[in-house]
């Protein structure tokens, strides 16, 4: 049966109002591509980098920055719970876990981090992504996303992030402080002879750390059983322990620069961390519409000691922000 203009007209309309929806949803939730699945090699300045695809879930990829430096991806693995909401992306930076390890110091500058980042992004084609840093971590997330304003960064999470060598010493100092009395001594021989190489000053370091670094035993999983971390590129770039630094991040601040966040941000940290609530939360006034998330009997490896607690606030964070 033919349609009457009438009738023409009106499946007209209902055919552009659906057009319109469709448009509408397709601009609130963008289309992308599936990422590969699985593990490869990227040429980075320097060498080459070990990276893993987990998950194809719809949203927005998480780009995951392991602490250290010299750290490896294998303490983020918890993320991966997330990898049913979208895809979560692991690297080991260059020098460390199963990257290649190249022995040139000149390397370890923190504009390097930084351009693994970009060859990730450029590898796998992250027009959008969302920054997940840890620890030393979050300073690599943070300076990216300074140094990158503008290229499809829709979040970034700082989990107890370093962003202020002299903030994180001022804290340590305070949570030094609560150490026994002996155990303080160690540390002040220790400062004053430059002696860091003891056994008593390592017995002073685990007191400190069980504290205040990590309080439970770290979740185990196979494919991290022989991947080691560098612990050369810590002491070069920070020092002997977590409360004393001698390496080349001594002098690094970033506090005056954090308003320049535009981007949500989300500070996470635990209630005994080493990156102290207080000092989260003065970070989270100066940047603005960012939030703060205080994960209770966490101490600062986050990912180890909570990490349910710790994959849903970054959940709702998202949610809440609306970044699909």
């Amino acid at each position: 049966m033919p349609f009457s203009p009438r009738s023409r007209r009106a499946r007209f309309q209902w055919l552009a109002a659906v057009v319109l929806l469709v448009t509408a949803a397709a601009c609130a939730r963008p289309m992308r591509d599936s990422l590969p699945q699985g593990e490869g090699m990227l040429a980075v300045p320097g060498g080459r980098i070990w990276y893993q695809v987990v998950g194809d879930g719809p949203g927005t990829p998480i780009l995951a920055i392991h602490g250290g430096p010299g750290g490896t991806s294998c303490r983020m693995r918890e993320l991966s719970r997330l990898a049913g909401d979208r895809p979560v992306i692991f690297y080991d930076q260059l020098g460390t876990g199963r990257s290649e390890r190249p022995a040139d110091t000149t390397l370890w500058v923190l504009p390097r981090f930084v351009a693994e980042i970009d060859a990730l992004r450029s590898r796998l084609g992250l027009e959008d992504v969302v920054l997940a840093g840890f620890s030393w971590g979050g300073t690599v997330a943070a300076e990216y996303a300074l140094a990158r304003p503008g290229t499809g960064i829709r979040a970034v999470i700082l989990g107890s992030p370093l962003l202020s060598t002299p903030a994180w010493i001022a804290d340590a100092d305070t949570l030094v402080a609560t150490l026994p009395a002996e155990v303080r001594r160690v540390i002040r021989a220790a400062d004053s002879t430059g002696r860091y190489d003891t056994k008593e000053y390592a017995a002073a370091v685990d007191s400190f750390n069980v504290r205040y670094l990590r309080r439970t035993t770290t979740t185990a999983f196979p494919e991290c059983a022989s991947v080691e971390g560098n612990r050369a590129i810590y002491q070069y770039m920070w020092g002997p322990s977590e409360f004393r630094s001698t390496g080349t991040l001594r002098g690094y601040d970033r506090e005056s620069r954090l308003a320049e966040l535009q981007m949500p941000v989300l500070l996470i940290g635990g209630e005994f961390d080493e990156a102290r609530p207080p000092t989260l939360r003065r970070f989270q006034q100066r940047i603005p519409g960012s939030e703060v998330v205080t994960v209770p009997g966490a101490a600062h490896a986050l990912l180890s000691d909570a990490p349910d607690a710790t994959t849903k606030a970054i959940r709702e964070f998202l949610a809440r922000r609306g970044i699909p």
